[in-house]
């Protein structure tokens, strides 16, 4: 690979806290190999003239679903899994072309679109992968319609390829296993009611604390991890009592569960983008008036929630949980963010902390020699307008994953 030298930038690196002049970087093949404040020598580089542009980090979403197409999870059942694969890459070059070098997919990409992302035959982020997210028969994993009583073979269900059904200790276990057998990088387990499934109230308490202690010692004899998916403090404490190291979504977090969090050293990954869009739009697509209503139950404590972490020290990731069509508005979560957090806090949990989540510390989430060349440089700089990471990576003028440049108006 290329040996590139770039010059002329203000970098913003998140530990710093604010944009940073007279630097110069080197990344040789993959990998950052330098960042000096002196002028750098080398004769056989290919320099790259950022403009006095804005050099940071590639974005990290740590909550998305590449391969859930329909903002109607049901339409899924008749996606044979060609044409979800099909999709699924359009949504991951559209998130690259955003910034979001990393993405962690809580439920449906499997190893196949791993390894395509990880090679270069896709273009995308890279993925780190829960397999198939796990939910007891009637929680929110639970597809079936009230007639269906069978689960029908994967092969041509895209719904059914993503989401999986687990009842008793035993049956997590062995549902658990399978996941980390196909490569998965964390495990997601279903532990409350959800907006975009049919039956099951918000409240609901899905799978029991053993089952859920169950899922977490398969994972972590695997040197893996478990994220719940849980809005109300019932299911987020038992959660945090069993083991659960991430906690997806929390919109209805109070005190005493996140005091819980803190003490646990747990992350939120907040979704705030996906409430806000589904509540404008998601009905022309086929969700339900009773979804609809469960959405505006957790749309009121969005922002409140961000509130509540803050006040606690946990750690909050950028996360969007978008579906299908309204995808296209991932980078909306950063004003949402905005009413609540700083610029820079939320920048951080889009970098720095989204690699924590990922336990890529080192590797991604710095500008650091060792860690990748995950880079995008800016016309603007975010800390003062964040809709400069907006407009369908419109203000990006080059983005560079693993040394390799996806887009590079530099020229």
């Amino acid at each position: 690979m290329p040996l590139y030298h770039f010059k002329n930038f203000q970098m913003l690196d998140p530990d710093v806290g604010e944009q940073q002049g007279g630097l110069e970087m080197v990344v040789d093949g993959d990998k950052i190999r330098e960042v000096s404040d002196k002028p750098i020598s080398l004769a056989q580089a290919d320099a790259i003239d950022c403009g006095g542009r804005t050099l940071m980090l590639g974005l990290i979403d740590s909550h998305v679903h590449v391969v859930l197409s329909e903002v109607s999870l049901r339409n899924l059942e008749s996606v044979p899994l060609t044409l979800m694969t099909a999709r699924a890459a359009e949504l991951m070059r559209r998130m690259l072309e955003r910034g979001f070098t990393s993405v962690r997919d809580t439920g449906g990409a499997d190893w196949g679109l791993k390894e395509a992302t990880d090679k270069g035959l896709l273009p995308g982020p890279r993925l780190f992968i829960a397999g198939r997210a796990i939910g007891p028969t009637g929680g929110h994993s639970d597809s079936r319609r009230r007639t269906d009583f069978g689960v029908r073979c994967h092969c041509c269900n895209a719904m059914v390829f993503s989401m999986g059904i687990a009842d008793g200790v035993s049956e997590v276990r062995r549902a658990v296993r399978e996941e980390m057998r196909q490569g998965a990088d964390q495990v997601k387990l279903m532990m409350s009611g959800g907006v975009a499934s049919p039956y099951d109230p918000l409240d609901s308490l899905q799978f029991s604390p053993a089952e859920v202690t169950a899922a977490v010692e398969e994972a972590h004899a695997f040197g893996r991890y478990v994220c719940a998916h849980a809005y109300a403090p019932d299911a987020i404490t038992r959660a945090a009592n069993a083991g659960v190291r991430t906690i997806e979504h929390g919109n209805l977090i109070d005190d005493a569960s996140a005091k819980l969090m803190a003490e646990k050293g747990m992350f939120l990954i907040a979704n705030l983008v996906t409430y806000f869009e589904m509540k404008k739009r998601a009905a022309e697509y086929g969700m339900t008036s009773d979804m609809l209503a469960k959405n505006d139950l957790v749309i009121d404590g969005a922002l409140k929630s961000l509130e509540i972490c803050k006040r606690h020290g946990i750690p909050v990731g950028f996360g969007t949980d978008l579906l299908g069509q309204l995808q296209i508005e991932q980078s909306q979560e950063f004003t949402l963010r905005a009413r609540v957090v700083s610029p820079i806090e939320i920048i951080r949990s889009a970098t720095t902390i989204g690699a924590r989540i990922l336990r890529m510390e080192g590797k991604l989430g710095c500008l650091k020699p060792g860690a990748f060349a995950d880079i995008i440089v800016i016309d603007g700089n975010p800390l003062k307008d964040l809709a400069v990471l907006q407009g369908q990576g419109l203000h990006l003028a080059a983005i560079m994953k693993g040394g390799r440049f996806y887009k590079n108006n530099l020229r």
